[in-house]
């Protein structure tokens, strides 16, 4: 298989009516977000951002759920240690979460299932989310020895509801991510995609330069409170973060590489308890 052909695979394209719906599809791994994965999704929101068909960007995920972050396993399995190593590798991640970010036209998470880590600050970095009933949110790497790889949380949430997220690592629902402004809208899973869809195409009716304009003054109005310099320095802490050693995180990720992710997994819930379902 090409890395074209592969590149289609975990990442699907549907452009309808002004509309282009971006599909995280690797479903075998809760559509985990693999370096590969991480490069094509770049890609395809920078063709998108050129493509003056398409007014509305929407991420969203297959069979069910967003996605559970980024490959726990690969990163493992990469064997990342130095903290200059992570800092390389986490700009990747950080780069796509910012494209979506800072792209001209407005974005729309449409969340179903597991949004959970980096695939939460994925969403979190999209324009508006709408989730439904089932959805999962949250950034439990904490309980791993990781931390937030882009800060986005602070900006969306607040301090003290950010706070406790991150350093409990717990998952929220879909009706307390409405109700703390994570989320604007909860809708049965059977009609999120109409649901999803009906909002982009009233958003489309407005000329894209109008579009375009009232983006970029609303995203420099965040960057001027210091988003983007808090994402900066977050990322050459988080860094640091994953290249720290302690006993936990030692085992966690020898679990990992000799006896699985799950097993891991199993580790971590042993000492936290499992993850809400």
């Amino acid at each position: 298989m090409s890395a074209d052909q592969h590149a289609e695979t975990i990442l699907e394209t549907d452009i309808k009516d002004g509309v282009a719906w971006l599909t995280l599809n690797r479903p075998k791994k809760i559509n985990a977000l693999s370096a590969e994965l991480v490069a094509a999704a770049r890609a395809q929101v920078a063709a998108l951002e050129r493509d003056d068909a398409v007014k509305v960007i929407v991420l969203t995920g297959a069979n069910r759920n967003f996605s559970v972050g980024y490959d726990i396993a690969q990163e493992v399995e990469v064997g990342l240690a130095r903290p200059e190593d992570w800092h390389a590798a986490l700009s990747n991640n950080v780069g796509l979460s910012m494209a979506v970010w800072a792209s001209t036209k407005p974005t729309i998470a449409a969340v179903d299932g597991w949004c959970l880590a980096g695939a939460c600050e994925l969403a979190m970095a999209c324009d508006m989310i709408i989730a439904t009933d089932r959805a999962k949110f949250g950034e439990p790497e904490i309980r791993f020895g990781s931390g937030p790889v882009t800060l986005l949380m602070p900006f969306v949430l607040g301090q003290k509801k950010t706070m406790e997220l991150l350093l409990t690592g717990d998952t929220i629902d879909a009706t307390e991510a409405e109700r703390i402004g994570m989320v604007n809208r909860v809708v049965a899973p059977e009609d999120l995609e109409d649901a999803v869809q009906k909002l982009a195409q009233k958003i489309a009716l407005t000329p894209l330069v109008t579009l375009r304009l009232t983006k970029i003054a609303l995203t420099r109005a965040y960057e001027a409170m210091g988003l983007r310099n808090a994402v900066n320095v977050n990322l050459d802490l988080a860094a640091t973060l994953n290249a720290a050693q302690a006993p936990e995180k030692t085992q966690f990720v020898t679990l990992v590489r000799e006896q699985g992710l799950r097993k891991a997994l199993d580790f971590r819930d042993s000492r936290y308890g499992a993850l809400s379902e």
